[in-house]
């Protein structure tokens, strides 16, 4: 394009000392209605727990339920079936595909619009599953759970982050993870109960889904739109009210001009997937890999999916198996308190990296017990079983202050406003996908690896604790449209980053070329 009008440049300078504005009863109310899809998240994860009640297995899995109850089964291998596995891996399936769908809806109809169409998604998908009366409509119902967690846990992290003032971004975006625990602990309760409801108990626990989707649809309904998303589709005038009003305070011009200016470069954007593949949004791409895919390959949902089923190989009954993961979801529920009091105190990467040692740690205790006490034909003493349980509570302990929350949090706050909800998206499809994998897989790798899984697990935290140190900068009080200014100041990404005239020309100036250069040429001041 010719002529003396200068191409849109995104955010430019950095004003995030000028930024005003304070914690808000709006945003308050606005990020509890909209955690509450990380409740959902959470619930769905937790509830998988009924895959131990005799009547469900009796019901959809008569085989898993006779080799439960034949004593001479190898303990590690009871409940190593791929149906039961698909159970609870379907969900995650859908949810990967379903949130690049998400994307788009996200970015030209706004996040309320993904949020409410998630909360849709759980409601269908509870009632089918409080309803099932075969392993067909099971299945079904735990796809269409997956869809909502595909367009929820695509908008839902965003929304947050948009939502919060860059000062208490980290801990305000951490209600998704707070609600995900809420959500376990909730559903582990639930299945205590549930489980001396026969036969029917399964059924309940199921269908309470419905509870928190009701609560996300209606809030969805009411919630404002963000700022940045009412700019970015033409709702300049209604974005600065919102802006205000979730401020408090008139005196917006500096954040308001960053939005702007980040918005107009987001509407030259006509392709954010082909865009995020670019050069400059390298390190964005990497974190949007690496971190959700780390997150999961912790071990944590092997835990949470199967620790009935994990506690009753090592000999616990029944009850006691289902006791004890609702001891570990309290502990994770409080552990993600403590990342939400400090993690926009003492930054992103500490938390991680602290989170990681000691993770490491409870793996290979936990591996050395049942290598020294567990094993094929033998159980667990009381002593060894009550030492099992504390490590792996240390584990919840640490991840719910470091990983847990924050391999939602940093993905969601790193992007540009013209990729952030393919990044997003991005973000999620790895999540679930991983999710899906080592769901899928976990029951089959506990009977051929026995206690080495925890070493597995092991060995990928200290993988993801050196990438922490090596690549991911701090993002500690960064305001999330100044975002793109951060990565050329980093040792490594500095050397990544295109040079103001390398970076990739497109269709144009509107699809990145100049755009990028632009980028470049202020980042670099």
């Amino acid at each position: 394009m010719a002529g003396s009008m200068a191409p849109p440049r995104g955010v430019t300078k950095e004003r995030a000392a000028e930024y005003k504005g304070h914690m808000t009863f709006a945003v308050a109310m606005a990020c509890i209605v909209a955690a509450i899809g990380g409740s959902i998240f959470g619930y769905d994860i937790g509830i998988s727990g009924v895959n131990t009640m005799d009547p469900f297995l009796e019901k959809f899995f008569p085989v898993v339920f006779r080799r439960k109850n034949s004593p001479t089964r190898n303990n590690y291998c009871k409940y190593d079936n791929q149906a039961l596995s698909a159970f609870t891996s379907s969900l995650y399936l859908a949810g990967q595909v379903s949130t690049l769908a998400a994307a788009p809806v996200t970015r030209n109809y706004g996040r309320r619009a993904s949020i409410i169409c998630g909360g849709i998604s759980f409601l269908i998908g509870a009632a089918l599953n409080a309803a099932a009366a075969n392993l067909t409509v099971l299945i079904i119902g735990r796809i269409m759970l997956g869809v909502g967690i595909g367009f929820g846990n695509q908008a839902v992290p965003l929304y947050l982050s948009e939502m919060a003032p860059a000062h208490l971004r980290g801990g305000l975006n951490m209600m998704f993870q707070l609600a995900t625990t809420l959500g376990i602990f909730t559903a582990n309760m639930i299945n205590f109960g549930t489980q001396k409801i026969k036969p029917w108990g399964w059924r309940l626990s199921l269908g309470l889904a419905a509870a928190p989707a009701l609560l996300m649809t209606i809030g969805g309904i009411l919630l404002p739109e963000t700022p940045n998303s009412l700019i970015e589709r033409g709702h300049v005038v209604e974005g600065r009210r919102v802006l205000e009003l979730i401020r408090g305070t008139a005196e917006v011009d500096a954040e308001f001009t960053d939005m702007s200016e980040a918005s107009e470069l987001a509407k030259t954007i006509k392709h954010p997937f082909r865009s995020i593949l670019e050069r400059r949004n390298r390190p964005q791409l990497v974190m949007a890999v690496c971190m959700p895919a780390f997150q999961i390959l912790t071990g944590i949902n092997s835990i949470l999916f199967y620790a009935p089923v994990l506690f009753q190989s090592m000999g616990f009954g029944a009850s006691a198996s289902l006791y004890s993961s609702m001891l570990t979801g309290a502990v994770l529920l409080f552990s993600t308190l403590i990342s939400i009091a400090t993690v926009d105190r003492l930054g992103r990467r500490k938390l991680l990296i602290s989170g990681g040692i000691q993770m490491i740690v409870c793996q290979v205790i936990v591996a050395g017990i049942l290598a020294a006490k567990f094993g094929a034909d033998k159980q667990l003493s009381q002593n060894c079983s009550i030492a099992v349980v504390v490590v792996i509570c240390l584990f919840m302990l640490a991840f719910g202050w470091s990983w847990g929350p924050l391999g939602w949090t940093v993905p969601s706050e790193i992007f540009a406003l013209e990729t952030r909800s393919a990044g997003q998206s991005i973000t999620v499809a790895v999540n679930l996908f991983f999710t899906f994998v080592i769901a899928q897989a976990f029951l089959s790798l506990l009977c051929a690896f026995k206690f080495a899984i925890f070493i597995f697990f092991a060995c990928w935290i200290g993988v993801m604790t050196a990438f922490v140190h090596v690549f991911l900068p701090e993002t500690k009080g960064v305001p999330i449209e100044e975002m793109v200014l951060l990565w050329s100041k980093h040792r490594f990404w500095k050397n990544v980053m295109p040079e103001p005239d390398t970076a990739p020309l497109e269709d144009g100036w509107g699809h990145g070329g100049d755009c990028a250069a632009a980028h470049g040429s202020n980042i670099h001041k």
